[in-house]
C-alpha cells in the first residue's frame, strides 16, 4: 500500500486565503450592521448624538477594513465570493439599500 503524497503549501498562500475569508465575513456583517443603522437612522429613533456616534464607528470600521485588506494585499472584489446562480456574496457599491 502506498502512503499518500504529502500536499505542498504556501504558507503565505494559505495565509491571505484564510484572512480573506475571515475580512469576507467581517464585511458581511459590517455591510449588514451598516444598513441596519440606516433602517434605524431613517426610522428617526436615534438621538443626533447616536446617528453621529454610528457615523463615526462605521467610517472607523470601514478604515480598519481597508487597512486589513491591505495588510493581506486583497481587493475589494477579493472578499466577494461568487455563490454561482445566485450570484455574489455581498452586493456591489450600486446595489446596497
Amino acid at each position: 500500500m502506498t502512503r499518500p503524497q504529502r500536499i505542498e503549501v504556501d504558507r503565505d498562500s494559505v495565509e491571505r486565503g484564510f484572512a480573506g475569508l475571515v475580512l469576507t465575513v467581517v464585511e458581511l456583517l459590517r455591510q449588514l450592521m451598516e444598513r441596519q443603522a440606516l433602517r434605524r437612522i431613517d426610522a428617526g429613533g436615534l438621538s443626533d448624538e447616536q446617528v453621529e456616534e454610528i457615523g463615526a464607528t462605521l467610517m472607523a470600521l470601514e478604515e480598519k477594513m481597508t487597512e486589513l485588506r491591505e495588510h493581506f494585499g486583497l481587493e475589494p472584489a477579493d472578499l466577494n465570493l461568487d455563490l454561482g446562480p445566485l450570484g455574489p456574496l455581498l452586493p456591489g457599491p450600486d446595489e446596497r439599500a
